[in-house]
C-alpha cells in the first residue's frame, strides 16, 4: 500500500485518515477479493463469512456505524 510511504501523494498525513484506508483496504482484501491460492475469499476460508461480500456491503456497514456514532454523540434526537 501507498500509505506507508512518505513521499507519494497517497501518504496519510493525520493518523485517523490512515486507519480509515487500511481498515477499507482489510475489509476488502478479506472479505471481497477471492484469492486465485484459495478460489475463495480469506473470510470465508476461515470461516467468518459464508459468501462473498460486494463493496455496497461495506458501504452499509460504514453507514451503519456511522449513525450509530452520531446517535450515541448527541443522545437521543427529539421530535
Amino acid at each position: 500500500m501507498r500509505r506507508y510511504t512518505r513521499l507519494t501523494n497517497a501518504f496519510s498525513k493525520n493518523l485517523d485518515h490512515h486507519v480509515a484506508a487500511v481498515s477499507l483496504h482489510m475489509m476488502f482484501y478479506n472479505f471481497v477479493r477471492i484469492h486465485q491460492t484459495l478460489k475463495i475469499t480469506p473470510a470465508m476460508a476461515a470461516g467468518v463469512s459464508a459468501s462473498v461480500w460486494e463493496i455496497a456491503d461495506i458501504v452499509k456497514l460504514i453507514e451503519a456505524a456511522d449513525i450509530e456514532r452520531k446517535a450515541t454523540a448527541f443522545g437521543p434526537l427529539r421530535g
